[in-house]
């Protein structure tokens, strides 16, 4: 199985995708406008006016630096890029999303921030640059130290929770985006046209329709 499927199945299985709604994803409700508190709010369908509040007052805040910014978002397109099909992570909107997400659920904003550190540690006794500096086979080789933890080392355990922690996030934010909606080819309670049975299905029973 392709690491894509493998990821659009678990996240699938843990978000139970007959629920969600095409036209209101987590990605749309996470893009409210970034007016203050007291100013006029857009308030999605299926939303409170005080959760657009609050989701508005949390866009206003900032909870990466440029640099872990930079960061998360190189790691996300490790884990999702981009195939024939669609676009990366990072196309998605997913470092927004995490932004987002580390600010909405604060506790995990340590482990965030702790694995992010770590990793730029790791870079620099590797290869004496952070992690963004190094090359694409070099960041390839250190995330493929953290990225199965059944094979991993027992010192690269903080690298393994923190990639796990990521992956999931990455994973997430993808599958609940208006790309990766349409990824997973999910069309929700969408009319369609009825142009009768399948004609392997008419040649399988061996009947046909009247010309």
């Amino acid at each position: 199985m392709k690491r894509r499927d493998s990821l659009k199945a678990l996240t699938i299985s843990s978000l139970g995708v007959v629920g969600l709604n095409p036209q209101e994803t987590l990605a749309e409700r996470r893009e409210l406008e970034t007016s203050l508190p007291d100013d006029p709010i857009k308030v999605p369908g299926g939303r409170q006016k005080e959760e657009a509040i609050r989701d508005a007052k949390l866009m206003k805040e900032k909870f990466f630096t440029p640099q872990e910014l930079a960061t998360v978002t190189v790691l996300a397109d490790i884990i999702i890029p981009a195939d024939s099909k669609s676009g990366s992570a990072s196309q998605a909107g997913v470092p927004a999303f995490i932004e987002f997400m580390m600010k909405d659920l604060p506790q995990w904003q340590t482990p965030m921030r702790g694995g992010l550190r770590w990793l730029d540690v790791e870079s620099r006794k590797r290869f004496n640059k952070p992690f963004t500096g190094a090359t694409k086979a070099q960041q390839i080789q250190l995330v493929d130290d953290i990225a199965y933890p059944g094979k991993a080392k027992p010192e690269m355990s903080q690298g393994v929770a923190f990639f796990s922690l990521m992956r999931n996030f990455t994973a997430t934010g993808f599958y609940t985006s208006q790309m990766g909606i349409k990824d997973i080819g999910y069309m929700g309670n969408t009319p369609n046209q009825w142009e009768g049975v399948p004609a392997d299905v008419l040649k399988q029973y061996g009947v046909s329709y009247d010309s």
